[in-house]
């Protein structure tokens, strides 16, 4: 890697840049400001009230828009920096936020730069988001990044390649998330059970019915991954709730079970029941305009002597809401890593030449 990328990496590491706090991502994308100025671009600071702050470029070129997908926001809390700062093993580089996705935003910005000093001009504009909320469910970019989806003809999102041949993403499954509350009727454990109605005891049959719905023949998977209720041991509980989380492959399988989920009712008397959520990011599908993005990917890499294998992802990005619209998009463009949002995150130090080549190549040519 050259070791301006590895510096730049390295400077993005050290900053905390949690999702929630909006001081923390503004300063890191007062970094990302500078450098494009550095590389002489204009960006456009997007100022947002609950988050931080999202930041676009636009590069001139031919006729159509290039879409380039980047978040700051990381899910590490303030502090883990200066706990886990960056550092390199072995042409291994680790740290908070490497691979999820600061290796992607570094080399954006390292690309950004080689494209302003080539005599060569990109074949279509470019539009490159830095947003700041992607690891809460892109609350307030998500309508940004549809709008300028729907202006470009190819997406291209700088989330991590697969390691260790640094595969790129064609597929990956849509995300909900539900919540199911339970009301029932609060009464003395001991004295009076038989006048309660258990919320625990309803929401614990719901669970039931909401985990038999995977199926991993349709790659359709239902977690109930939190519950919470009661108030004390010798009271009947009158609340309980659960959180759910929601993955599927096709449009189909989200609609279908989104129906079932909010058409669940209640198993006992006299106990109300309460589904809230939704789907947050539909699924990226591998259309035949994904494909033919892939290829002329895959045919970029060959010419530049490397092979570009694909993969099919289970996680879900920004690049699912731009897929959903019908943009061909390709994802895990970014430097090659894996570990996401675990302390083991990584990025291969020995695949930064290949993928600055080959996004530079992509940038300058997509047309």
């Amino acid at each position: 890697m050259t070791t301006d990328l590895v510096d730049l990496l390295q400077w993005l590491v050290d900053q905390d840049s949690p999702s929630t706090d909006k001081a923390s991502v503004d300063r890191l994308q007062d970094i990302v400001e500078g450098e494009v100025r550095a590389a002489g671009g204009r960006p456009e600071r997007i100022r947002q009230a609950g988050y931080g702050d999202h930041v676009r470029v636009d590069v001139p070129g031919g006729t159509g828009q290039v879409l380039v997908l980047c978040h700051v926001d990381t899910v590490w809390p303030v502090g883990e920096a200066a706990r886990r700062p960056f550092r390199v093993e072995n042409g291994v580089a680790f740290g908070p936020g490497s691979s999820d996705m600061k290796g992607g935003v570094a080399l954006a910005l390292h690309v950004l730069q080689r494209i302003a000093r080539s005599t060569r001009s990109p074949a279509s504009r470019l539009c490159i988001l830095f947003t700041s909320d992607e690891e809460v469910g892109s609350p307030t970019s998500r309508t940004l990044i549809e709008a300028e989806a729907g202006a470009s003809h190819s997406v291209l999102v700088l989330e991590s390649g697969f390691p260790p041949d640094g595969a790129v993403k064609t597929f990956r499954k849509g995300w909900g998330r539900y919540t199911i509350r339970a009301h029932g009727r609060a009464a003395h454990a001991g004295a009076d059970h038989e006048l309660g109605r258990s919320a625990i005891k309803e929401l614990a049959a719901q669970v039931l019915r909401i985990e038999a719905m995977t199926d991993y023949a349709s790659g359709t998977t239902l977690n109930v991954g939190t519950i919470i209720g009661g108030t004390r041991v010798n009271v009947v509980p009158d609340q309980a709730e659960a959180a759910v989380d929601v993955r599927m492959t096709s449009a189909e399988s989200a609609t279908r079970i989104d129906a079932a989920l909010k058409g669940l009712t209640p198993v006992g008397e006299g106990v109300g029941l309460e589904v809230t959520g939704g789907l947050n990011r539909p699924p990226f599908e591998r259309t035949r305009g994904v494909a033919a993005l892939y290829e002329s990917a895959r045919a970029i890499a060959s010419e530049l002597g490397f092979e570009l294998p694909e993969v099919a992802m289970g996680g879900a990005s920004d690049g699912n809401f731009t897929a959903a619209l019908g943009v061909p998009t390709l994802d895990g463009l970014g430097l090659v890593g894996e570990g996401a949002h675990s302390l083991d995150e990584y990025v291969l130090l020995d695949h930064d030449d290949r993928r600055v080549r080959l996004l530079e190549e992509l940038l300058l040519r997509l047309a």
